[in-house]
């Protein structure tokens, strides 16, 4: 009995931990990045991609992802809406990045410069650690 007691425990713990918090904003993730002194990982996609949608439903939930991806301030920077439209403060800073597909994922330093960049969706989330692993 008791040993159930302590895996139920465990169990509920386990359930209770969050999965990695995920900025929306570069200035809020420069900050929070300086604070914990991490590079950020900066996702810039549009709603209507869907290489962006699989990114978002399969690679960043896997294991491997969010292990990876806890060295990292993440930050989702969506640009354009299903219909086109866009989010002007995010479409600045993929302007300002030169960012001229979707999705492009960037490695920022908590400085604001990039240090490593990947357009086109990674395939798994041992995929994306792996690139994150690379210099």
């Amino acid at each position: 009995m008791r040993t159930l007691a302590l895996i139920l425990v465990a169990s509920i713990a386990l359930l209770g931990q969050s999965p990695l918090k995920w900025e929306h904003d570069l200035a809020a993730a420069q900050k929070r990045a300086k604070q914990e002194g991490k590079p950020m990982f900066v996702d810039v996609w549009a709603e209507w991609c869907p290489p962006c949608q699989y990114l978002k439903a399969v690679v960043f939930p896997s294991p491997d992802a969010q292990q990876a991806l806890t060295n990292y301030v993440p930050v989702s920077l969506m640009t354009e809406m299903k219909d086109r439209r866009v989010i002007p403060d995010n479409a600045k800073v993929a302007q300002r990045f030169g960012v001229d597909g979707y999705p492009t994922m960037l490695i920022l330093d908590a400085q604001g410069r990039e240090v490593k960049r990947q357009v086109g969706a990674f395939q798994s989330g041992a995929e994306l650690k792996a690139w994150l692993r690379r210099k």
